[in-house]
């Protein structure tokens, strides 16, 4: 096995039982997974414009071939790590009634929000976007676009369920959501009453039947 996380096989007759690739070389997903958990806790210590290929490596325990075997650059890295947690997503709420899935979209962003990573890492790529339509684009798919079809969702149920009429918006629901906790957590950098949450997914419930 090679150093770098490439997978080789013998080549028969080879001289001196020497190794070779076997086509393509293969990449190992550990490895693939130890360096873009990397990358989230290098964002975090230093920042976008002061992370490097060398701090990622060394902070994954791989070498700089490693990396440069998967991404030709530090945007490329950072950019994939963004659109693989975009593809993740977040749950759907399902509870029965819209301001109990107002609640509990707010309890799992809250939580995500709260983590030491994101106050971090959200802020710092967020002024990087104004510098790179890349960064944007990609922040746009992991905050937005995602987030968007879980709230279409949402309103979509309540409008079946009668608990709000049939042009409700999707947009406007998603921004009473998620506004507040962004302004508090991420802006203000305030801790949440221990009733933030129900008073909020009550305000916002109302302001959609309204």
């Amino acid at each position: 096995m090679a150093t770098d996380g490439t997978d080789m096989t013998r080549t028969p007759g080879a001289p001196g039982g020497r190794r070779a690739p076997a086509g393509a070389a293969v990449l190992r997903e550990e490895k693939t997974e130890a360096i873009r958990a990397a990358v989230f806790a290098e964002l975090a210590a230093v920042g976008f414009a002061r992370m490097s290929i060398e701090g990622i490596a060394r902070r994954a325990g791989v070498g700089k071939t490693a990396v440069y075997r998967r991404w030709r650059s530090k945007l490329h890295l950072v950019l994939d790590v963004v659109s693989a947690v975009a593809a993740e997503g977040l749950p759907t709420p399902d509870t029965g009634t819209l301001r109990g899935d107002v609640r509990m979209l707010l309890e799992v962003a809250a939580r995500a929000l709260r983590h030491p990573m994101a106050a971090q890492i959200i802020p710092d790529l967020l002024a990087e976007a104004a510098r790179s339509p890349e960064i944007a684009e990609a922040l746009r798919t992991a905050l937005l676009d995602s987030q968007q079809g879980v709230a279409a969702a949402m309103v979509a149920r309540a409008v079946e369920r009668g608990e709000l009429r049939p042009e409700a918006d999707a947009r406007l629901a998603l921004d009473l959501m998620t506004g507040p906790l962004y302004w508090r957590l991420m802006v203000v950098r305030d801790e949440l009453p221990k009733t933030y949450l129900d008073e909020l997914a009550l305000a916002v419930a109302s302001a959609l039947e309204a």
